[in-house]
């Protein structure tokens, strides 16, 4: 008579691993993708064991955004520092608000355009959990560091996120299914090809701009907007 054979041990799992497929599933195909279904056969599991840490697929993708978000370095972004410009490192050791704020805007803006499936997660719902906070805290912080009154710090840090997470969305809009966007200048140089074919005696004002318009997609639009935004905030002291 044959001996039953006992079970092997059941498979360890991990809210790590139960995220890391999440996020190469929206890399791959965009947050519908990430169904609880798929999520399971990609770490090799039944359903029921990834509802075991997650109630349903809003909640990892809240666990998405928190992750991503929990990776931003507040305290000196320092992938980001060539892109804001000659003496930004030292002008934040100084502590520079401004220069503080453009440093924690590219490295958020980093770290999503390397994976742009998630962008509509992030703008799509509350920004609540604790990393989003701490986010919101580091932005007061900063706005409290340029003299800015509590009231127009807070407004200030929310025009601050819309502009932020408004221009990453747009930059992403035009692949939102890529695992990573082509590279800064070749989405620039795509831009100017397309624009380039803008009819001008219908639209000549468009025709005329399409060389700067095809930068909008780039670090240096998105750091021109940011500027602007903070002149104003700065300017605000002297009104209110």
């Amino acid at each position: 008579m044959q001996q039953r054979q006992r079970p092997g041990p059941r498979r360890a799992l991990t809210e790590e691993e139960i995220l890391d497929a999440a996020l190469a599933l929206v890399d791959a195909g965009g947050a519908e993708a990430a169904s609880i279904r798929r999520i399971a056969a990609a770490v090799g599991v039944a359903p029921n064991a990834v509802y075991t840490y997650f109630p349903d697929k809003a909640a990892v993708e809240r666990a998405l955004v928190e992750r991503l978000l929990g990776e931003v370095d507040h305290a000196t972004a320092v992938a980001s520092r060539a892109e804001a410009g000659p003496g930004a490192a030292e002008a934040a050791g100084r502590g520079d608000w401004r220069v503080g704020v453009e440093l924690l805007a590219l490295d958020l803006r980093r770290r999503l355009v390397a994976h742009p499936g998630v962008v509509p997660l992030l703008v799509g719902g509350p920004m609540e959990g604790p990393n989003a906070l701490f986010l919101g805290e580091r932005l007061l912080d900063l706005m409290a560091a340029g003299g800015l009154e509590p009231a127009v710090a807070a407004r200030g840090a929310y025009l601050v996120m819309v502009y932020v997470l408004g221009a990453i969305a747009l930059e992403v809009a035009d692949a939102p299914r890529a695992a990573a966007l082509p590279p800064e200048a070749e989405r620039i140089t795509a831009r100017r090809t397309t624009l380039g074919r803008v009819p001008g005696e219908r639209f000549p004002r468009a025709a005329a701009a399409a060389g700067v318009m095809a930068t909008w997609v780039g670090t240096e639009q998105y750091l021109w907007g940011l500027r602007r935004v903070l002149d104003g905030l700065e300017r605000s002291r002297e009104i209110e």
